[in-house]
């Protein structure tokens, strides 16, 4: 149901003319002290999106802080204690969360991928090509897909579980009752026409829609701790409630508010890289989360056009779905508008009398 507010009109009809050439449509719900104050849809929506690197913080943040609290690892967890076969003896599984591992930033794994092999000896010849992989540990964070990819690896070890099965545990932990899923097999959940098309793939040769977009995550079956999860907006509001709950206290969880909060806590210098443990933090200046957000707000954005953020200072949960890429990877004109629309959120949430 979509709501009819001062506020929500005044939002959509500032969207609305900066959508052309940038993306069909956008989604947008918010909630202030969890409580819904925006849920709209402008321009050309669907109920499905390719939630991209949003999966991170969905899933595989998820996984890692559920896995901290059972003691399965700790910040001094060195990498290699956990994978022999990684190049690097001084890299810690932290690192791999904060983006200070030294990977690289992206990799074409796909290329080289042999797609008629099963499943598992994918993920082997993965293994291989990680392993190879060239490890430059710098002072400063480098954002790295490849060092999200890895962590599949350091989840299966953890937990002795199939990334697949981990997947269903934390879904019936937290997400239980949502839409949220993988495409295993990279076969769709639902009808094809209920999911945002995303980009006519050079590599696939077809318009891609209920199939990720991401290329590693589709060589490797479609499940990954990196990209894989699609959604709807209903299902971005559940996880931002359930994060927002799990931070607040507010909800019996089986992550403990003291270990939620530390997972949401700087964990990279100043100046070094606006990290949490798997959480994005606002760059001043440059924040997908506009102007207003303060610095302890977390989040993470997908490539897709889609982004979850949580201010606890406001308590403001805002959550975008949009499929900016059905114009092109190269369309860059949805940053500005996506930090845009933070911005008047805040103004107008400032001049409403919720």
């Amino acid at each position: 149901m979509i709501r009819t507010s001062t506020l929500e009109k005044s939002l959509a009809t500032q969207i609305e003319p900066r959508l052309r050439d940038v993306t069909p449509g956008v989604q947008v719900r918010a909630y202030q002290g969890g409580k819904l104050v925006c849920d709209i849809s402008v321009g050309e929506t669907y109920p499905y999106y390719d939630l991209a690197s949003v999966t991170k913080i969905i899933f595989s943040v998820q996984a890692m802080t559920v896995a901290f609290e059972e003691k399965k690892w700790n910040l001094d967890t060195k990498l290699s204690s956990i994978l022999p076969w990684f190049p690097s003896k001084k890299t810690r599984v932290q690192d791999l969360l904060t983006h200070s591992s030294g990977l690289p930033w992206w990799v074409p794994f796909y290329k080289d991928i042999k797609s008629e092999a099963p499943v598992p000896e994918r993920w082997k010849q993965l293994q291989g090509m990680i392993g190879a992989q060239e490890i430059e540990i710098k002072d400063v964070s480098t954002y790295s897909d490849v060092g999200i990819l890895t962590l599949a690896f350091v989840m299966e070890e953890l937990y002795q579980k199939p990334l697949s099965e981990i997947w269903n545990d934390i879904k019936e932990k937290f997400y239980s009752g949502t839409t949220l899923n993988f495409h295993p097999g990279n076969i769709a959940a639902y009808r094809k026409n209920l999911y945002a098309p995303t980009e006519e793939c050079p590599w696939r040769r077809r318009v891609l829609q209920g199939e990720v977009h991401d290329e590693n995550a589709f060589a490797m079956g479609g499940v990954s701790s990196h990209a894989g999860l699609f959604g709807s907006i209903d299902d971005m509001g559940w996880f931002l409630l359930h994060l927002r709950s799990q931070i607040q206290g507010v909800a019996r969880s089986i992550i403990r508010q003291k270990t939620a909060v530390f997972f949401s806590q700087r964990a990279r210098p100043v100046g070094k890289g606006d990290w949490a443990l798997g959480y994005m933090m606002p760059t001043p200046g440059s924040a997908s989360c506009g102007v207003y957000f303060s610095l302890n707000s977390i989040g993470h954005t997908g490539f897709t056009g889609t982004s979850a953020w949580y201010d606890p200072k406001m308590d403001l949960a805002v959550a975008i779905l949009s499929n900016r890429v059905a114009y092109g990877r190269e369309n860059k004109a949805f940053a500005p508008l996506r930090s845009d629309i933070h911005n008047w959120l805040v103004e107008g949430l400032k001049k409403s009398s919720y």
